[in-house]
């Protein structure tokens, strides 16, 4: 059988068990977390989760891109570096990285073929627990010696939150996955500050005064010395440009500055967290070795400018939150273009919210649906576009979609922005590159 076909027997395997992201709400609402399911997989396959140092991130907006920043810096550190992260934009292996590439289609396949067994014995595993156990052990086989997990959602009962990382990392809390997490900052707090462990240091992005009570109240009834970025650690953004950024970060009495390609005031934050993460992680690294990891990133469909003139720009911006950054980067990037917004979104995201961040910016939206069962249906998101005062128009698929704002943008030179959906932006990228290749 060739690897390709073993590939998507692999696939249709993972898949065949509850995979809560493709679940709506309201089943999400109901779903049975636990972490007992994960701790007797991992006792059955050796812990390999013991085997290398790990920093573990979690938050609402930016975990992404601070997980690639200390995978970057762990690899420039010379660590062979694993980086987990979900979900993935075009190929599932995406979400188990070594030294900064997707393990191959040959050795998720070899992965899945051990574990199989494992998972037998163990009643009502899903899907993302499967994944998290598969590159738990991926890492361990592999030889990794550090490595960055990203929480799937929230923190408390994520199937991560199994391991005792080096230093727990907790990004900016805002609101977002409501019907799981609670509907205020206070209890999405309280589930994210959930990897805080006994004794283990917690290192904190600017966070509002509601969260951040949350957080301070957690690490100290867990003896975990919190790091608060922006308050204990001070950052300012130098320089900003299209080709990147520069910022410093002061901590202590030391001061360094450091170069990123990620585009927009948020991703400052990120790196500032990034770095007080891998400071504090007790995992040998020097400032140089960062600078290097830093300047080397790679976070796709992040402000990604995927063409300059007239531009076009791949985002995975999903709440009003991140709709907030995403239009200010805009603000600060082209001040003077007009976007057509391809747009489609999942039924559990604030919709009003996000157009209602945008609304300057938009000349039209073009709404869409991706190939996923909670992507809303294109009339539901047009009458909430209507609702907003923003015009509309509805193209299916995806890549039509991306066709039409192409053709609109050829007229007036406005900016071709995909955002409010992964799913969506991970079908305009592929469209994207079948078009130019």
């Amino acid at each position: 059988m060739n690897t390709e076909t073993s590939y998507n027997q692999a696939l249709d395997y993972l898949y065949s068990f509850v995979d809560y992201s493709l679940k709506h709400a309201s089943e999400l609402a109901k779903a049975d977390f636990n972490l007992d399911r994960m701790f007797a997989l991992m006792e059955s396959l050796g812990n390999p989760q013991n085997k290398y140092p790990i920093i573990h991130v979690a938050g609402t907006k930016g975990k992404g891109s601070v997980s690639a920043l200390c995978a970057s810096s762990l690899k420039a550190a010379g660590y062979p570096v694993g980086l987990y992260t979900s979900p993935h934009l075009l190929d599932y292996v995406e979400r188990i990285q070594i030294n900064g590439a997707p393990i191959s289609h040959e050795q998720l396949v070899g992965l899945v073929e051990e574990i199989k067994p494992h998972v037998a014995k163990v009643e009502k595993l899903t899907t993302f627990e499967i994944t998290t156990a598969l590159a738990f052990l991926a890492f361990a086989n592999y030889g990794v010696k550090a490595a960055v997990f990203e929480v799937g959602l929230g923190g408390r009962l994520d199937a991560t939150n199994i391991v005792t990382p080096q230093v727990s990392v907790i990004t900016s809390l805002s609101y977002d996955h409501m019907a799981v997490l609670g509907n205020t900052l206070t209890l999405i707090a309280g589930e994210k500050a959930g990897i805080i462990k006994q004794g283990v240091p917690t290192v904190s992005s600017p966070q509002k005064d509601e969260a951040l009570a949350v957080l301070e109240r957690v690490a100290k009834s867990r003896e975990s010395t919190l790091t608060l970025v922006g308050r204990d650690v001070k950052f300012e953004q130098v320089e900003s440009s299209l080709d990147g950024q520069r910022l410093k970060v002061e901590s202590q009495g030391s001061k360094v500055e450091l170069q990123i390609p990620l585009l927009g005031l948020h991703q400052v934050e990120n790196a500032a967290t990034a770095h007080t993460a891998l400071k504090t992680s007790g995992i040998p690294i020097s400032d140089e070795q960062i600078q290097k990891g830093f300047s080397q990133v790679q976070w796709r469909a992040r402000f990604e400018i995927a063409r300059r003139e007239p531009p076009v720009i791949f985002d995975s911006a999903h709440n009003q939150d991140s709709f907030e950054k995403l239009r200010e980067t805009l603000d600060t990037y082209f001040p003077d273009k007009k976007i057509y917004l391809i747009f489609g979104a999942s039924e559990d995201k604030n919709i009003p919210g996000m157009f209602a961040e945008m609304k300057s910016r938009i000349r039209k939206i073009i709404v869409t649906r991706a190939d996923h069962p909670r992507a809303l249906e294109v009339e539901q998101i047009r009458q909430l576009a209507d609702q907003a005062g923003v015009d509309s128009e509805a193209v299916i698929p995806v890549k039509s979609a991306l066709a039409r704002a192409l053709e609109l943008a050829s007229k007036d030179g406005s900016i071709v922005l995909s955002a409010g959906s992964m799913f969506v932006t991970a079908e305009v990228m592929s469209a994207w590159k079948t078009s130019n290749e």
